[in-house]
Parts: C-alpha cells; structure tokens; sequence
C-alpha cells in the first residue's frame, strides 16, 4: 500500500504526515518535492531514530501548497496541533523557532527560541532554522520590516542601516517609515503565517485598483510588485535539500575573536562546538575589509554581520571574546538580524589572566567548554592573523 502511495505523490511542494496503528500521527514534514522527499524514506538506510520510525509508518497523507514557503508554515501549524512524538524526539518543544512580532509601536518580527520569554504573537514552532531564516528573507524583500529595538527607532539615527540601503527596513531607523504602510506589511505578515495568504491576494488587489483610479500609480505599482511576489515566490533555496530528522543532541556553540596589531593585517575568526567538541570542518575565518585603523569592536561587528548574511546553520550561544563593548555590538547584530540567540562575552584582561562572564549562561552549557570555546577562538584568529601578515610582509 505504502508503494502505491508513494507512486502517486506528486513532485509539488506540500508537508507529509506519517502515521502508524490507527491513524496515529508520528512525524510531519515538509518537502519542495513531495515524491522525491517522501521516496527518499524507502530507498536508502538511516539512522537509528529515522529507521524506527519507518517501521512504525502504516499509512501516508500529503496536502500540496503553492509554494515551499506555504508548506513551511503549514507544517508549523500541523506540528503544533498533533504533537508528532518523532518531531519532537529527543528535543523539547521549548528549543524550536518560532517567529514573534512584537508589541512595539513599529512591530519587529524576530526569530526566537520558544523558551525566550514572550514579547508579543508567536508562530511556531519551526523545527528547522535555516528553513524558516530563509522564509523570513524572502517575507521581507516583499513586506518590508524592522528589527530595530524602539530606541534605534523614529529617526535617531543619522544614516539608514544596511537593510534600508537595500530595501528590508523601511527606513524607521531614520524616521522615513510611512506607520499606515508599515502596519498594513505586519498586518498581511500575521495572515501569512496564519496561512491566508488568499486573503492577502484580495485585499493587495483591491487596494491596487483603488490606487489606480485615484491615479497614485506609484503606490498602484507598489502593490502590483507585492501581488506578483507573492504569485511567483522564488523559494527554491528554502527546501533545497531534503530535510533530515537530526539525532543529534548536542548544542551549537560559535565563538568569535578579531587579531591585528594596530590596525594592520586585521582579521576574525569563528569557532564551532557541538557540545564540549571543536567542529574544525566548520571554522571560519573572515578577512577585514572594512576598518583599517585600531578599533576592535567595528572589526567584530563586520565579522558578525557578514556570518549571519550566511546560510550557515544557527548557533544555540554566541561567544564573543571581550567585554560589555563587544557583548553590547554583538547584541546589536543580532537584533538588527532578526534572531534571538543567546548571547556570552568572555573578558580576559589585559593580561589574558582573567575570566570575567557578561551575560547570563543558559543552562546546558558550562564554563569550561566556554572557556575552551574562547581559546580556540583567539588561537584560530592569532594564527590566521600571522599567516595574512607574512603574505603582507613577503609582498
């Protein structure tokens, strides 16, 4: 029966719902392709947890969406009604994603753990980050929203931030933000999520044809490009490879440290642990492009958002070697990101004969995997700084 099924899945975005014995709901997933993801199931071997829960699928069911991100949401949605005990296998529902959208007089909408205390509506839970990261990327070139804190906003600062440059914030970083408009893009991102995105259609259309015969065909044309986003997502990279269910337990750590003397030959570094060991395949190194005098805390700021401008997989905690200066910047990048992630500075002194601890250390995490975290980090930052420096030198 199963063989049946899966010859007649279709190659068209959409979530799978396993069940086993009597109709009961195990594990809900979401593909780009259904058959191709779904098939995948039955024709290779996996892991412990995976080949177990094959054993127990009795029956298939699919719904088909218009597009990925659809099935993103809807598969959210789904996990969140029924609970599937493979979804959340060896994971508390605490550690998964959500999206929130605050209370603020211009709402931000962030990407939050669902043990992070609540700032307003949540959506969720998202079992996987770099899906929903990817999601929230494409939401916003079409509903363009802030993630600035309300004391970054009505125009105190003197320049648009990057994200404005390019057409993501709608300038509340500088005070440019039209409130009417910002509150209609939060108001069709709550029925995005929400999975009325017809709805959203209707109301885009409506109001194009209205601008049009009042002949504001600047605005009629504004909403034309959000229809067509909408019509034509371009989500190809938010399901790209067929998603796995992880075994593995153990939390992301990222650590990171700049090295320079003077300004000169400036780099960063970023190290990665899963638990209490190094990933070295996952190290970073980040040549400083933008700063070419003494200043610490701009060279970690470029190293911080040039990483999540990345696809790489999120961290569960980021370090950062140095005090309240490089905890408060690197708060920063990750406010302006959108993401919510733990966040740890190690001050070490001038001497490097200190540990001083800023922040609160979540807990499953330890001071001397830490600690050992930090030391990578500045070992892996000294050592590609020697190397770009005997280049300059030998140049």
């Amino acid at each position: 029966m199963l063989k049946d099924k899966l010859k007649k899945l279709p190659p068209n975005p959409g979530v799978y719902i396993m069940k086993g014995q009597k109709d009961k709901v195990l594990y809900i997933g979401k593909a780009g392709n259904l058959k191709k993801r779904v098939s995948s199931y039955f024709s290779k071997k996996h892991t412990d947890k995976t080949a177990s829960l094959i054993e127990e699928v009795k029956k298939i069911d699919y719904i088909e969406t218009p597009t990925a991100i659809e099935a993103l949401i809807l598969e959210a949605e789904l996990i969140k009604k029924y609970k599937p005990p493979y979804n959340f296998k060896e994971k508390d529902d605490k550690s998964f994603w959500h999206v929130e959208i605050t209370k603020d007089e211009f709402p931000r909408v962030l990407l939050v753990r669902g043990k992070d205390k609540p700032q307003g509506e949540r959506s969720g839970p998202f079992t996987n980050a770099s899906d929903i990261r990817a999601a929230l990327r494409i939401i916003r070139k079409i509903f363009p929203f802030s993630t600035h804190t309300p004391n970054k906003l009505l125009g105190k600062s003197k320049r648009p931030c990057f994200e404005a440059q390019i057409g993501l914030c709608p300038g509340t970083c500088v005070g440019s933000a039209d409130r009417d408009a910002y509150k209609k893009n939060i108001k069709n991102i709550k029925l995005l999520f929400k999975g009325n995105k017809k709805k959203i259609l209707k109301d885009l259309e409506k109001e194009m044809k209205q601008s049009a015969e009042m002949l504001n065909f600047e605005e009629a044309i504004r909403l034309r490009g959000q229809l067509f986003a909408l019509n034509h997502v371009q989500d190809i990279a938010l399901i790209a490879q067929a998603e796995k269910i992880s075994t593995d337990s153990d939390l992301r750590i990222e650590g990171y440290d700049v090295s320079n003397i003077s300004g000169t030959s400036p780099v960063g570094s970023m190290a990665v642990f899963k638990g209490d060991s190094p990933e070295l395949q996952e190290y970073k190194k980040f040549k400083i492009r933008t700063i070419h005098q003494p200043d610490d805390v701009g060279m970690l700021r470029e190293v911080l958002e040039r990483r999540f401008k990345n696809e790489w997989p999120l961290p569960d905690l980021v370090l950062v070697d140095g005090g309240k200066p490089q905890v408060n910047t690197a708060r920063q990048v990750l406010e302006e990101a959108g993401l919510s992630i733990p966040l740890v500075g190690i001050a070490k002194g001038p001497k490097r004969d200190k540990n001083e601890f800023i922040g609160t250390i979540p807990k499953g995490f330890s001071r001397k995997t830490l600690i050992q975290v930090r030391d990578e980090a500045h070992r892996f930052a000294i050592s590609y700084h020697k190397k770009v420096r005997s280049k300059r030198f030998l140049s």
